[in-house]
């Protein structure tokens, strides 16, 4: 790492201002920061000092999604070679996995940072780390077997319109990976709602055996064919299809406790979502007016994208409420329209993408009202203390 230190430090002043290659600074600030901590330090003032940045803070998320995208690698592997009948070893079918989704994560990166390379230079701005973990939660929430070029739009798509026009990292009002599922959910919507999502494009000229289903368990529960759903157990573990990282949960749960141990993920808007998943279910299940409200209420957080949405989307520190009411409040909401959307709207057999885009939008109203309470209590208290003085 010193020889390297060495080079960057020889090749700097080509890349400042007045060098020769002064207009490609923000590319070359961009990979001195991913490489080394910045050397930029206060003298004088008072300044808040803290260990975290943008740099730490992506890398532990980026730590936290590595268990889902193992087994997701696992799981693909798993899906295709059951769909022709054999029963693949654990490395089989992990390196089967691999090699499918590799392509993914390199497309959403290479489009992804592209982009944000061509924004900085435009603007003379330095390049952030912010896409780090939006380049994972892209191939992350999509169908393995999604084309490229699609896949390539959708990040442009959520790069440019979602995050760009805003102002770049820290300025969007959506979350970028989820605009790039919403834009293949609606313009592609085969390819998201289909009930082969994982093995028809992995098993192209092949023989699916008899009696093998590639539906996810929300097709299912949208076709009203609740009995063919798999164990919850199978749910949990994740040997089912799904998008890539959200089958099992017992992984999405790993990345959660990383999250909230090293303080980067709200524990109060995880919690959250689930309570309100859990009261929206219990009040569907108490009305009970067909069988998928019948369904119990801990299915729904097993199925689909729920366990990630709440542990990777609805705590993204842009998009959602900052006040620690906000949190709460936010998160439940997401939690009860997620439930909500999947029952009650066929249309939409997975509500998470929906829940979270919308609690958004109402993100800053709702820190907006939190704070507006304080104060008012606040006042109230100053007044109450005042009138007592003067008795």
């Amino acid at each position: 790492m010193n020889s390297l230190r060495k080079k960057l430090d020889k090749l700097k002043p080509h890349f400042s201002k007045g060098g020769k290659f002064a207009k490609l600074q923000s590319v070359f600030d961009g990979f001195e920061s991913f490489m080394f901590v910045s050397d930029k330090v206060t003298f004088k003032g008072s300044h808040i000092r803290d260990s975290i940045d943008l740099k730490r803070t992506m890398t532990v998320v980026i730590i936290a999604l590595v268990p889902a995208l193992l087994f997701g690698c696992f799981n693909t592997g798993l899906q295709h070679f059951r769909s022709v009948g054999t029963d693949p070893v654990l490395f089989q079918a992990f390196w089967f996995g691999f090699l499918k989704i590799l392509p993914l994560i390199i497309v959403s990166y290479g489009v992804g940072l592209g982009i944000e390379f061509i924004a900085a230079q435009i603007r003379g701005h330095e390049i952030n780390e912010g896409y780090l973990v939006t380049g994972l939660l892209i191939p992350l929430i999509m169908p393995v077997d999604i084309p490229l070029w699609m896949l390539a739009l959708a990040v442009a798509f959520s790069v440019i319109l979602g995050k760009e026009v805003f102002g770049g990292t820290g300025m969007n009002v959506f979350n970028p990976a989820l605009l790039a599922r919403a834009f293949v959910f609606f313009s592609y919507p085969a390819w998201m709602t289909g009930d082969n999502v994982w093995t028809e494009g992995l098993t192209a000229g092949k023989n699916i055996i008899d009696g093998f289903s590639g539906a996810t368990p929300l097709s299912l529960c949208a076709a009203g064919e609740i009995t063919k759903l798999p164990s919850f157990m199978q749910m949990f573990l994740g040997t089912i299809p799904g998008s890539v990282g959200e089958t099992s949960t017992i992984a999405i749960l790993i990345g959660a406790a990383i999250l909230i141990i090293t303080g980067v993920g709200s524990w109060k808007i995880m919690a959250s979502v689930f309570a309100g998943g859990l009261g929206m279910g219990l009040l569907l299940n108490a009305i009970s007016a067909n069988a998928y409200m019948e369904l119990p209420f801990y299915y729904q957080f097993v199925m689909g994208g729920f366990a990630f949405g709440a542990v990777f989307m609805a705590t993204d520190p842009v998009t959602g409420s900052q006040t620690e009411m906000g949190k709460w409040i936010y998160g439940f909401l997401i939690g009860v329209l997620s439930v909500l959307i999947r029952v009650l709207n066929p249309a939409y057999p997975e509500g998470v993408m929906l829940a979270i885009l919308l609690m958004n939008v109402f993100a800053p109203l709702i820190d907006y009202f939190v704070v507006q309470s304080n104060i008012k209590k606040r006042l109230k208290r100053a007044k109450v203390a005042l009138n007592t003085s003067v008795k």
